[in-house]
């Protein structure tokens, strides 16, 4: 049992790798990136949380501010949403950054100036 969680672990964690590891480097930031954005109110980036809603109630809470919420099962139904925001870079937040890199994935295929928040939000309230 011991080698099977130990294998389930390292599977797990080299999946993780890959995925961050697929996208382009200008398709990615950092959670410390994202905080001295907000910190200077840089009006050019929006947030975008693809977590379930009872996620951002959780304990690893929610980036501050005004973010948009839609989850990564809805995007493809909802990215029109999102049009108004094409000509801004549009930051998008998950749990520990695998969803959001498929949503990045989703939105840059659509257009969109989208970037992974690397780690997602258990790296973001370790910065």
């Amino acid at each position: 049992m011991k080698l099977f969680s130990g294998l389930f672990l390292f599977l797990t964690a080299l999946f993780n790798l890959n995925c961050n590891a697929q996208q382009e480097p200008d398709a990615v930031i950092t959670p410390t990136e994202l905080k001295e954005r907000m910190g200077k109110s840089d009006q050019s980036i929006v947030i975008l949380d693809v977590r379930n809603a009872e996620e951002l109630t959780g304990p690893l809470g929610r980036v501050p501010g005004d973010i948009i919420h839609i989850p990564l099962s809805q995007l493809e139904q909802r990215a029109s949403e999102l049009d108004q925001f094409k000509g801004k870079e549009i930051a998008v937040v998950c749990r520990s950054g695998n969803r959001s890199s498929i949503a990045t994935n989703i939105l840059r295929a659509k257009g969109f100036n989208a970037k992974n928040m690397t780690g997602g939000m258990i790296e973001y309230n370790r910065k």
